[in-house]
Order: structure tokens, then sequence, then C-alpha cells
């Protein structure tokens, strides 16, 4: 059972804390098939300390995705099947189809959580499951967990206002500027003002201005910070690594840097 997997290498997390509360209706049917010799083990024998330590990481980025992911598809209310395949083509690359529909399954279950609790109660939940990740992962990890949260907005060709205002929210309690959201969602415009925007800047800004935020935006988003995290994360990592740069060069060549 794939999903076994998934939860022991979140196990890493100390006390489960916001996001196990959201997902421990399936922890308790993962631990039963452990403790009755099924296929959902909890160990991960084989690997070396520092391989478990990554493989847990790795598993507790795509739970934390998944639970954030909720709340910004059912943002404007609707689930948008163009958003569903963002996060099924991911975990399917992870952990192979069984993985994807269990990851599915998750995500369906958070949608009911959230029609059974209300949207301000669950958004209360998000938050502090925002706050969890703070307190377990690093800047440059956050940074990717927003990067896809930006790319499931933007399956379906647009991004609503109330997607935008929910992926500022996410950014914020995972302590991070909202305008890490507007240049996220600019990466991939080929204008010289989506240039501007990726950088988050005015074309008024001074030259020096210009170098400094892409020397900070360079560092941030460097794909060697989540290798980690896995191949995909990584692949990701690399392709928004490229786009900030291109962004750069449309900015240097108007300027004639």
């Amino acid at each position: 059972m794939a999903f076994g997997k998934w939860i022991g290498g979140y196990l890493g997390w100390s006390a489960f804390g916001p996001i196990g509360a959201l997902i421990g209706f399936l922890v308790g049917a993962i631990f039963d098939g452990a403790t009755d010799g099924g296929t959902a083990r909890l160990s991960s024998s084989g690997f070396t300390g520092d391989e478990q330590q990554s493989e847990g990481e790795r598993n507790s980025f795509l739970l934390s995705m998944l639970v954030l992911a909720a709340y910004i598809i059912k943002a404007d209310g609707r689930v948008m099947h163009s958003e569903m395949e963002v996060v099924r083509s991911m975990l399917r690359q992870n952990f192979g189809s069984d993985g994807a529909r269990q990851g599915e399954e998750i995500l369906n279950r958070l949608f009911d959580e959230e029609k059974r609790t209300g949207r301000q109660a669950f958004r209360l939940k998000i938050q502090q499951s925002c706050q969890q990740i703070v307190a377990h992962t690093d800047y440059s990890t956050r940074l990717q967990l927003l990067n896809f949260l930006a790319m499931i907005a933007q399956a379906d060709g647009r991004v609503d206002p109330i997607e935008i205002t929910a992926l500022k929210e996410v950014a914020q309690w995972m302590q991070m500027s909202p305008q890490e959201v507007d240049s996220m969602l600019h990466l991939q415009g080929d204008s010289l003002e989506d240039a501007y925007k990726v950088l988050g800047l005015t074309p008024q800004a001074t030259d020096e201005e210009v170098k400094r935020a892409y020397r900070k935006l360079a560092l941030e988003h460097h794909p060697d910070r989540v290798a980690k995290l896995g191949d995909d994360v990584r692949r990701a990592a690399e392709k928004k690594f490229q786009e900030i740069n291109a962004a750069k060069e449309r900015i240097y060549k108007a300027r004639g840097l």
C-alpha cells in the first residue's frame, strides 16, 4: 500500500500537529494495516539515517502540499479537473497509480471536511497547519510549496481573484511575503512587465536594485536547496530558476546591462 510510506515519513513530524489532525482519519487505518501484517509498513528498513530523513522530509512535503492544495482548489467553490490533474501527476511520479488514487482520496476527504465544518473553520485549520509547516521546514522548502500551489491555481488557464487571495493568505501564514505570489504568477509571462513582477520590482527600480533583487531570488530559489525533496521537486525548482533567469535577462537587455 503506497500510502503507508507517506505516513512513515510523516511520523518524523512530532505529535502530528494540525496536519495530522486533518488527515487523522487515515492515520488510524494505516496503523491498523501495519499491525495486521499488511503491506502498509511504517519502517524504512534498508535506508541509511540520512536517506530516512530525506524520505521523511519529502513525504511530509507531499502531505503538506495536499492539505494546502485542498484550500486553494476550493477557494473559488469549485473543484476543477485541471487543478486535480496537477496534483495527480505529482503523486503518480512519486507513488505510482495507487499512490495517486490514495492522494486523491485524501483531497476528497479534505473537501468533505471543509463542507462539514464550513470555510472559516477550515481556514483556521489551514492557518494552524501553516504554522506547523513553518516550524519544520526551511524557507526554500516553503517557497517550493507555494510554487506548486500557484501551479495548481493556474492549471485551468486563469487565476480567480479569490484564489490569489487564498494564495497570499497561505504565503503570509507560512511567514512569506504576499509579493512571492505575484512573482510566481508571472513566471511564465514573456513581457518586460512580467519580468519586473517576477523580481518584485517596478520599472523605476535602479540598476543596483535590479541586481540585488535577482541575487536574492537566485539564492532563495536555487534547486540545490530542495534537492532532498526528490527529483520531481528539484525539476520543478529548476524550471522556476530558469524562468527567474529569463526574467532577469529581459530586464538586463532592456537596460543594456
